[in-house]
């Protein structure tokens, strides 16, 4: 099997790359630190593919020698907060939604044609997108246009199984810059080990730790100006 898994270098990214070929994969595995991808080509079935994400030309250029996939994980992407909607910064909105969201086309473009029949497609969005949140105006925004996307393309892809990932906090060099609790966070090898779980059985949405996932599921259901209410709250 040949697994190329994007935002490799950190995180979820990471602990997939290792896990993945752990068990046998033949691992592309992607991202923008050529150091941190040196140290992970050290390791048995990994290949190194170093392409920024937003770049269509390099990632075409990057990847040309690889033909075909049998598995592809769309991970790469960034959080940033907004922390006065009064004076919306619309440069920091353009670098998140770029990263996270348009990056996913520019993906789509160069890889999707090379995932083979009966392939898989893994599309990881957050759980932020149940509900709408403080200061995550641009995060929310466009992991919310991640997980429509990825919806969206599971009604089309009539040969690929599309899998939509939803976590919830996971205990990342990202997150650790987050200045408010994370409830029910998990490590970044235990959130892998639940999407490649869910992977393996080809679910359309693997969302995790289930717990906290389902409570805002619940929430969800609320009429909106109670959750807005709510979670008023928890910007004070």
């Amino acid at each position: 099997m040949i697994t190329l898994i994007t935002g490799a270098t950190s995180g979820i990214g990471e602990q997939l790359a290792k896990l993945y070929a752990q068990a046998g994969d033949t691992v592309i595995a992607c991202g923008r630190n050529q150091e941190k991808l040196n140290e992970l080509a050290q390791l048995t079935n990994i290949e190194s593919c170093q392409f920024d994400a937003t770049d269509l030309q390099e990632i075409r250029s990057s990847t040309v020698a690889y033909t075909q996939f049998d598995r592809v994980i769309l991970n790469a992407g960034n959080c940033e907060y907004i922390d006065d909607a009064h004076n919306f910064d619309s440069a920091l909105f353009t670098r998140v939604v770029t990263t996270n969201l348009l990056s996913m086309g520019y993906c789509l473009e160069a890889l999707l044609p090379r995932i083979k029949s009966g392939g898989q497609l893994v599309i990881v969005s957050s759980s932020v997108t149940y509900l709408p949140l403080p200061r995550s105006q641009a995060y929310g925004a466009s992991k919310a246009g991640v997980s429509y996307l990825a919806k969206s393309l599971a009604i089309d892809l009539a040969d690929i199984d599309v899998t939509l990932v939803h976590p919830g906090f996971v205990k990342t060099p990202l997150t650790q810059k987050n200045d408010f609790p994370m409830p029910m966070s998990v490590t970044a090898e235990k959130a892998a080990n639940y999407i490649i779980k869910g992977v393996a059985k080809r679910r359309k949405e693997v969302h995790f730790p289930y717990r906290f996932t389902l409570i805002l599921k619940c929430l969800r259901m609320l009429p909106l100006p109670i959750w807005l209410m709510l979670a008023k709250g928890l910007s004070r």
